[in-house]
């Protein structure tokens, strides 16, 4: 008995010891800046929540358990057979782009969006691993990129919807802020932006609901129904959310991750119709469906935010989940197709015309 809680007291030492130096989880929400947070709805008792109970507590069996069964559950086609190869840009044709407003996929969650003369980035995570350190975490499924992020031109703002790691990356913000104008993110998350040395002029943080003109665009910080934390004791402390960018003739909007609730549908009566939504589509299981759409569901929000047509997003990255990677694709578009929704399904790379409505594109994950 001795032995055993003296292992898990090292075990801990150890653990509050990584999270203290090593720089990738992040900061910590102050005591301060919980009081200013005490404004928002969404904040009570120390943390942010959504609307709806969720997600769940789990108890200490009940996460052992989830664990266990994620490292040691076989899943069929896990991951691609060979990495996934990008459609590739350069630099001087983002820097030089003067055409109508366009999107293009860096996989997973991530988008360069190019809209009214400006350049900008999406959850841009461009790590090997969806974790704080390499041994933690499997490697993405496309090794390269459309561009490396070294030769990414200037970058006019950077827009993040919660601050898990397969969305916001330590490496990646090293990166790009010293290239990068301005960023916009939900409640909390400018603590870990600030922690990795960016000044706090740099940042406009939103609630739910609040919106902000970039220049000529409008941005509005819209709800999800998901949560966060980089560490095992900040859960909740910063908030999670969807975006909406809006130009004087574009409307897109960009899911995060979330749950299927109501929100959606308030959203699309507030602010839609959109041109596009980039749907969360990928990294599901009934467990936690609370948090992470089933794919039906991702074409079922498409109809509520009445999008003329939907990108599902969150898969072709990384697994993250126990399902094959080809499953939320099979899925959702299935759905919509027979929901008669309108769904682009473009490669990691390939350019994405923001109004475009007749683009047509192959399946081409079929024999990966």
């Amino acid at each position: 008995m001795i032995i055993f809680f003296s292992i898990i007291g090292l075990l801990l030492i150890t653990y509050f010891l990584v999270t203290k130096f090593y720089p990738s989880f992040g900061g910590d929400v102050s005591k301060k800046e919980q009081l200013v947070y005490q404004k928002s709805k969404q904040f009570k008792n120390g943390k942010f929540n959504n609307v709806n109970p969720v997600p769940k507590n789990l108890g200490f069996p009940d996460n052992i358990k989830l664990i266990f069964n994620f490292f040691t559950t076989k899943v069929e086609n896990g991951r691609p057979k060979e990495d996934l190869k990008p459609i590739k840009t350069d630099s001087l044709s983002i820097a030089n782009y003067k055409g109508e407003a366009r999107l293009i996929w860096f996989g997973h969650s991530s988008f360069l969006l190019q809209i009214e003369g400006k350049t900008i980035l999406l959850d841009p995570m461009f790590g090997k691993v969806a974790a704080p350190l390499s041994f933690l975490g499997a490697n993405r499924f496309n090794t390269d990129f459309p561009l490396e992020i070294e030769k990414l031109p200037k970058i006019d703002a950077v827009i993040f919807s919660h601050d898990h790691y397969d969305h916001l990356d330590y490496e990646t913000v090293l990166k790009i802020k010293e290239k990068t104008n301005h960023f916009y993110v939900p409640l909390g998350l400018s603590v870990h932006l600030k922690s990795w040395g960016i000044s706090k002029d740099k940042i406009s943080e939103l609630d739910w609901w609040d919106e902000i003109m970039f220049d000529n665009l409008k941005l509005v910080c819209t709800p999800a129904q998901h949560f966060s934390g980089r560490k095992m004791n900040n859960g909740q402390s910063t908030l999670w959310c969807s975006w909406i960018i809006q130009s004087k003739s574009e409307n897109i909007y960009f899911s995060g991750d979330s749950g299927y609730a109501k929100h959606f549908k308030e959203i699309g009566e507030k602010y839609g119709p959109f041109d596009i939504a980039l749907m969360e589509c990928g990294q599901y299981n009934k467990m936690w469906a609370d948090i992470h759409m089933m794919p039906e569901e991702t074409a079922l929000a498409g109809l509520d935010l009445n999008a003329d047509k939907i990108m599902p997003i969150h898969w072709a990255g990384f697994k993250l989940a126990l399902h094959s990677w080809k499953d939320p694709i099979i899925r959702v578009t299935a759905k919509a197709k027979e929901l008669n929704l309108p769904i682009i399904t473009p490669k990691i790379g390939e350019e994405i015309l923001v109004k475009e409505t007749a683009s047509t594109y192959s399946n081409w994950w079929q024999n990966l």
